[in-house]
């Protein structure tokens, strides 16, 4: 059976986890009244806007995935639209036509890798963004050993960064991305499979198929 690792601090049965991502928030001081809807591509985004902002709760959220819509509503926010690609760029033609003539505020990373907002405006859609996190990496007291044969989840270019910077790849290992983009900031020569969907979960349930 081989072992299944993911580089965060999401407790799944049956995962090892190597907690590299840190995440800080970044309070912002902005008038969320005067949009009138809000795009959500993770969950840090509406944790972080949570923690410094509730009036975002009564503007309409459009959400890429299921479970972006899942933590939109557990936080109390109501949702307009779930995108069925689970892709920022796929995401944003889905969003086009729904978001014209409407003032829309994107909640985001520091560093993003899609171009979301680029394709929204070059379809006329009024787009402001807003920086609420970022994420870094984690300076672990403690090393995770990865035996041979392992299978490692990257969920961003992120993750990719922070584990090399701490780990040398083995041969033996497979790595599965959650989507292309992501997949394209691999070191050279290393063969990565791509989640049917992107979501953290699929991405397990893909891994498992493969131990």
């Amino acid at each position: 059976m081989k072992k299944i690792f993911i580089l965060n601090d999401q407790k799944i049965e049956g995962v090892t986890n190597i907690p590299l991502l840190n995440i800080r928030f970044l309070p912002q001081n902005i008038n969320i009244k005067h949009y009138d809807a809000l795009i959500f591509t993770s969950k840090n985004a509406i944790y972080s806007l949570n923690s410094f902002n509730k009036d975002w709760k009564k503007i309409p959220s459009y959400a890429i995935a299921k479970k972006t819509q899942k933590i939109i509503e557990e936080e109390g926010g109501i949702t307009k639209f779930v995108g069925k690609s689970s892709h920022g760029d796929s995401f944003a033609h889905e969003l086009k036509d729904l978001l014209a003539n409407k003032k829309t505020l994107y909640i985001r990373a520091k560093k993003v890798v899609s171009n979301l907002v680029q394709i929204l405006k070059d379809n006329q859609v009024i787009i402001d963004e807003l920086i609420t996190y970022e994420t870094s990496c984690n300076k672990l007291d403690y090393h995770v050993n990865i035996p041979e044969n392992s299978i490692i989840i990257f969920s961003s270019p992120s993750t990719i960064k922070c584990f090399f910077d701490l780990y040398i790849w083995d041969s033996s290992y497979q790595a599965i991305c959650i989507g292309r983009t992501t997949a394209t900031y691999l070191p050279e020569g290393i063969n990565s499979k791509i989640s049917p969907s992107q979501s953290l979960s699929e991405c397990i349930k893909y891994a498992k198929s493969f131990s």
